[in-house]
């Protein structure tokens, strides 16, 4: 756990429970640590099925095919009578290798009181990795300006361009492009789906407007689906078969060439390739290429984006400055991740595309880390 402010007393607390961004609420009992940092938190055995989905059975905390076994969770169980004892789920993640972020010491405001919480569990970097590496798109449900959702799913069938962008990202522009792409190839089975990785519909709105666009255009307001795809900047460009499977794997593409001088990418080889790629069924990539040109995630990255949601979270709520202690934490356990810190910009006040933004730009490229992407040039 990071980032973390601890409440003077341990005690029983109304705690809101955020398991990979669903909610729920449930009484919860604090106890103090071995190590004396943060306080585990233990769960009644009905709320962690309510809050997380595990049951107890006999063979052990089961949810779906997944079983952590009896005598790997004896230690963390506190039996009460018939059945009534609770689970410490601090050290329960920590098995399942799931990063944990907590606030503990809310300020009173609208449906907050000052004895509450809220605790975040994010989702491992294995389980993150073994999902893009297995080459199956992961399937997502998205609103769009209207608040009518789409899911990716709809597509099958079709070869589909998953296009992430943001109103902070120079990219804004290429949305247009984006759909005149659509457009022109749909005949030869082809759809656009794009993803703005705005945390406020109405900062994506203008843009989508402009663009007027016939295909799936949806805004990930959570950061689910950018934590999903391991989103690390935009543009980011993810081709997708009529299975399903991943095509050609995160690629830094414009589909204009405002930004070239920046960029270095050419937009006219990238829309080039992704017209060989519809019509011939290329990709450039030989058989195991999206395997080995997938990055797995990193346990810092993902208790980074575990920060960041609670921070949206607290942000939502009202409590401003327990938000900014947690996007602080975010960005420092992932300062690569240019999406979670850029995206919570706004949110503070913060102009994206101002000095701030060059400094941490300016870092990352004298750290050697780039701020673009692109795949190998195959063409």
């Amino acid at each position: 756990m990071h980032g973390t402010s601890v409440p003077p007393e341990l005690g029983t607390v109304r705690l809101t429970v955020l398991d990979d961004h669903v909610e729920s609420r449930v009484e919860a009992e604090l106890r103090p640590a071995a190590d004396g940092a943060t306080p585990h938190v233990r769960l009644a055995f009905a709320d962690v099925e309510r809050a997380l989905g595990f049951t107890r059975k006999p063979q052990g905390w089961c949810r779906g095919d997944l079983c952590v076994p009896t005598a790997a969770v004896a230690a963390l169980e506190d039996l009460g009578e018939a059945g009534t004892g609770t689970l410490d789920v601090t050290a329960f993640a920590a098995l399942l290798n799931r990063p944990v972020a907590v606030e503990l010491s809310l300020e009173a405001s609208a449906g907050v009181g000052p004895d509450e919480g809220v605790v975040a569990f994010g989702v491992s970097a294995a389980d993150r990795s073994a999902t893009l590496t297995g080459g199956t798109a992961p399937d997502f449900a998205l609103p769009d300006v209207h608040g009518a959702e789409h899911r990716l799913g709809e597509l099958r069938g079709r070869k589909v361009a998953l296009v992430f962008w943001a109103s902070w990202c120079g990219c804004r522009y290429d949305l247009p492009e984006w759909e005149r792409q659509h457009a022109a190839l749909a005949d030869e089975g082809f759809s656009v789906l794009s993803v703005a990785v705005d945390r406020r519909i109405e900062d994506a709105a203008p843009w989508i407007a402009e663009a007027a666009p016939t295909h799936p255009a949806l805004i990930d307001v959570d950061g689910r689906v950018a934590d999903q795809y391991q989103l690390l900047n935009v543009p980011t460009v993810v081709w997708i078969d009529e299975e399903g499977r991943i095509a050609r794997p995160n690629d830094t593409q414009f589909a204009t060439d405002l930004f070239r001088s920046m960029s270095g990418l050419d937009s006219t080889k990238a829309l080039a390739a992704l017209r060989r790629w519809v019509t011939t069924g290329d990709t450039g990539l030989h058989a195991n290429g999206v395997a080995e040109l997938t990055h797995p995630s990193t346990p810092d990255r993902q208790l980074a984006r575990t920060e960041a949601a609670l921070a949206l979270w607290l942000l939502r709520n009202g409590q401003q400055k327990a938000a900014e202690r947690h996007f602080a934490a975010a960005a420092e356990l992932a300062p690569e991740d240019v999406t979670t810190w850029r995206s919570a910009m706004p949110l503070l006040g913060v102009d994206p595309m101002g000095e701030e933004y060059f400094a941490r730009r300016a870092g990352l490229e004298e750290a050697g880390v780039p701020i673009y992407r692109p795949l190998p040039d195959w063409q």
